[in-house]
């Protein structure tokens, strides 16, 4: 089995946090890693005092720098779900979401918290290769309709768009949840949903592109990740849990993420868990990477899996161990390296996350 070089830019309970989660990576275009996390103050759940944190790596993810708090909850409520992208002019763009400290999402859910301490909006920007960012600029108003409770951004990298009529567009997959009917909570899966938010001036303003409901309990969107594929169509493909076949639903826009072809529909070839995966398109060579753990019933075996056509069929081309593990994002280290942030431990997907260089060659 061949060995790839692989570092750990983030360990639990090291540099005032329990636990360490929500990987997303980025490579600027001075070759820097940034890898953003979630830095979670009081333990490993999703709720409490939760801060956006990055390291930078100049080195293409040998070593890293120390860590930077990019965002924090003045109240001590929680900032995550970071979704970064590098625009063609060398800015990056960064989304993400917070909300308040009691705020859990089982009481978003039911319409419990208030707007100000329900999922709200902001993006920040840096224009110095990610060593400093601009104040979080709420959002929420643009991208969030007011009937919307639970939200998140992907988790992972967003995308700008290079090719077509709408190149320089930022697309950032996102979910949330509807407002219940009948007798139901509103905690209920079949609620989940999901959206595009699109920036057509380099993340200055935004707008909801597509939207994707349907509480039928057969297909609901959750975590989301998209990528650009070489005939210009976006490739979308997110978490479910639901009656359809699989854990893995998939979607394609010709337009930008303004709509979508058809509605997300079940991508029973992708053996999941109910988790988030990221899905990269490296357009040299022309081929569509996905990846996630490896089993249906378990979040391990993390494993980076290729597709020639499109989103279609898919093969796992390379296995990083049979260790546990959770939540990923791919990159584009250089031409010829595939950088994977991912979730993992010897006995905890949420012990670590690691990031692994891969040769391009070795996932065609």
């Amino acid at each position: 089995m061949t060995s790839y070089p692989t570092s750990v830019p983030y360990r639990a309970g090291t540099e005032g946090y329990h636990t360490f989660r929500i990987p997303a990576a980025v490579v600027t275009t001075a070759g820097t890693v940034l890898a953003f996390a979630e830095g979670r103050r009081d333990s490993a759940g999703d709720t409490g005092r939760i801060d956006l944190v990055l390291k930078r790596s100049t080195d293409g993810g040998e070593t890293w720098s120390a860590l930077q708090v990019v965002a924090q909850e003045p109240h001590g409520g929680t900032v995550g779900n970071p979704a970064p992208v590098v625009t063609r002019d060398g800015k990056i763009v960064l989304v993400s979401v917070r909300n308040g400290r009691d705020a859990t999402e089982e009481r978003i859910r039911r319409g419990q918290v208030s707007a100000a301490d329900g999922r709200r909006v902001f993006v920040q920007t840096s224009e110095d290769d990610g060593r400093t960012w601009t104040a979080p600029r709420e959002i929420t108003q643009a991208v969030k309709r007011p009937e919307w409770r639970w939200y998140a951004t992907t988790p992972g990298h967003a995308t700008e768009l290079r090719r077509g009529p709408h190149a320089g567009r930022i697309v950032v997959p996102a979910n949330h949840s509807l407002p219940p009917a009948g007798p139901d909570n509103g905690t209920e899966g079949k609620y989940n949903g999901g959206h595009a938010l699109l920036s057509d001036d380099g993340g200055q303003t935004w707008r909801l592109g597509y939207v994707d409901d349907n509480p039928d309990g057969y297909v609901n969107v959750n975590e989301t990740t998209a990528t650009e594929l070489p005939d210009g169509r976006l490739y979308l493909n997110c978490r479910t849990d639901s009656t359809a076949p699989g854990n893995r639903a998939d979607a394609y826009s010709s337009d930008g993420g303004q709509t979508l072809e058809l509605p997300f529909r079940p991508q029973a070839g992708l053996a999941c868990p109910v988790v988030e995966c990221s899905v990269l398109s490296p357009d040299d060579p022309d081929v569509l990477l996905l990846s996630g753990p490896g089993i249906p019933d378990a979040r391990a075996v993390m494993t980076v899996r290729a597709s020639h056509d499109g989103g279609v069929t898919w093969r796992p081309v390379h296995t990083v161990s049979g260790l546990p593990a959770g939540y990923s994002d791919l990159t584009r280290v250089n031409a010829d390296t595939v950088g994977l942030l991912f979730e993992t431990g010897d006995f905890s997907a949420y012990a670590a996350i690691a990031f692994r260089r891969i040769p391009v060659a070795a996932l065609t």
